[in-house]
């Protein structure tokens, strides 16, 4: 039962991408904490997952992401901020955001 609850907490308060963030779904996994992402930006870029999030969350191919991009570089690399999980995908779908 408490999982149901935090699941709708979590699709009442979906995060969005703020300012200079973009969304993207990973396409392939390069190793060492790194993955190519597809950013809706139509780029493609080098993504590296920050230790914080490394331990809390299993990112895998497929899955929908937030990229915070460099601002050295900011075309080709960036940081994965935030994963989706399939109900919120469903939700952004739907909401026409992706």
């Amino acid at each position: 039962m408490g999982d149901f609850l935090e699941e709708e907490d979590q699709l009442r308060r979906l995060r969005m991408p703020r300012n200079d963030e973009v969304l993207g779904i990973v396409e392939q996994m390069l190793g060492a904490s790194r993955m190519k992402v597809s950013c809706k930006d139509n780029k493609v870029r080098i993504c590296r997952i920050p230790g914080k999030i490394k331990r809390r969350i299993w990112i895998k191919e497929g899955d929908v992401v937030i990229v915070k991009p460099w601002t050295v570089q900011g075309g080709e690399k960036g940081d994965i901020v935030w994963r989706y999980t399939r109900p919120q995908v469903d939700r952004l779908v739907s909401q026409g955001v992706i």
